[in-house]
């Protein structure tokens, strides 16, 4: 069996394909036991971020592999082939190593799927999928990771999605003094954004989060207040700015809330960003005429400022990648010669077990053992070169030439 990647991303998706076949966490476990238990494949791990699905395993049937990812979402095969790319051996090893170390984000350089990556492979521990080929392969991408981040300036310079969305922010609204700002989430994502906004000193922070303990230790961090979901119809109308990234599986603000809030506004501008893959807002929020909302894609040109300081060390860094890629490709090629070395040496054993037995049962008789270990010594390089010496002779033309080359190459021969 092969190592393939194969999945979707920010490159070949757009966002209405990615959500649909997203993975919640806390199933992640189970839908990797599901995948494995089919037989096609051995080993597998899956990256699921607002950016990415992909599927990392060892099989022989990449294809059948991909259709269980539409099956497994209930979805038609044909809807979600053309956005798919499958990656064999090499290219998936490289793609791995490009993804920890930032160069396949849609934010150059980002550190944030490094760690997305770390959890995937926890849990594909946990789950029991993740053989001994992915755990090398793991464990090399994360090495990789480390050596691109410390040797290059891959992350220099480097816009987030947290302040892309700020940016966009401060185009609308210019300073944010006595804007009100809600968080919906109190995931990372959440974390990392309500830290750009909190620096801009907005006039009120909230977050609203299905648990309120974790929303109110977040927002006790930014001297805000927390509210529980359920609260949101109510209190939307309140808020100018509003960034949301959770793990629902179905939208939490959905276009009527929207439409409600923004009459009670007096239709005052309502700037909203969804971080959330499937999406925490309906997609026909956008429509509205006083509500500017963004998604993860729409950040897409905004990240993309300043790449031009970060491009020497994308190119520093995919050199570093390349010469990782030949050393693990050569680990994998030499670990399937691991059944030929062993059958080779079980053969020179079961040759040197056999004449040490007759050498033992010759000296038990009394022989001289200047003789016994001679006619040992004789027998058994007899036995181990009669392998190659048998394939010479019987070999002629080309054929020869090539076994005589290789049979030089691997004794060392040199000379007439």
């Amino acid at each position: 069996m092969h190592l393939f990647a194969l999945g979707v991303n920010h490159t070949t998706a757009p966002l209405s394909v990615r959500e649909h076949v997203a993975f919640h966490q806390e199933t992640l476990g189970q839908a990797l036991r599901d995948l494995t238990a089919r037989g096609y494949v051995k080993e597998a791990a899956i990256l699921s971020t607002c950016n990415r699905t992909e599927l990392y395993c060892r099989t022989d049937a990449p294809q059948a592999a991909m259709e269980w990812l539409a099956q497994y979402h209930r979805l038609e095969p044909q809807t979600i082939q053309p956005y798919l790319y499958s990656l064999p051996q090499q290219e998936a090893v490289k793609h791995a190593f490009r993804v920890a170390s930032g160069l396949d984000s849609m934010v150059l350089g980002e550190p944030q799927i490094l760690g997305q990556m770390k959890q995937a492979v926890k849990i594909a521990e946990t789950a029991g999928t993740l053989g001994m080929l992915l755990h090398k392969l793991f464990q090399r991408t994360f090495a990789v990771a480390k050596e691109v981040r410390t040797t290059t300036d891959i992350g220099a310079s480097s816009v987030s999605m947290a302040a892309a969305s700020v940016r966009l922010a401060q185009r609308i609204f210019g300073d944010f003094k006595g804007l009100n700002v809600l968080f919906i989430g109190a995931g990372e994502m959440i974390e990392l954004c309500a830290e750009h906004f909190a620096a801009q000193k907005p006039g009120s922070i909230t977050v609203a989060n299905r648990t309120l303990e974790r929303g109110a230790q977040l927002a006790d961090r930014l001297g805000g207040k927390a509210i529980v979901l359920a609260e949101l119809p109510e209190q939307l109308a309140e808020f100018d700015i509003i960034v949301t990234s959770t793990a629902s599986q179905l939208p939490i603000v959905g276009l009527g809330m929207v439409e409600r809030a923004i009459k009670a506004r007096k239709h005052k501008p309502m700037f909203m960003v969804d971080l959330a893959v499937p999406r925490d807002i309906e997609a026909e929020v956008a429509e509205l005429d006083d509500v500017f909302l963004y998604t993860v894609d729409d950040l897409a040109e905004v990240v993309k400022e300043g790449i031009g300081n970060r491009q020497q060390a994308a190119e520093e860094a995919e050199a570093i990648i390349n010469v990782r890629v030949d050393n693990f490709m050569h680990w994998l090629e030499m670990r399937e010669s691991v059944p030929t070395i062993r059958a080779l040496r079980d053969h020179a054993e079961r040759l040197r077990r056999h004449e040490l037995e007759k050498a033992q049962k010759a000296l038990a008789h009394g022989e001289d053992i200047h003789h016994v270990l001679e006619s040992l010594s004789q027998a058994l390089t007899n036995k181990l070169l009669h392998g190659p010496s048998h394939a010479l002779n019987a070999a002629s033309g080309e054929e020869r030439e090539q076994i005589e080359t290789l049979v030089r190459s691997v004794y060392r021969l040199h000379g007439n």
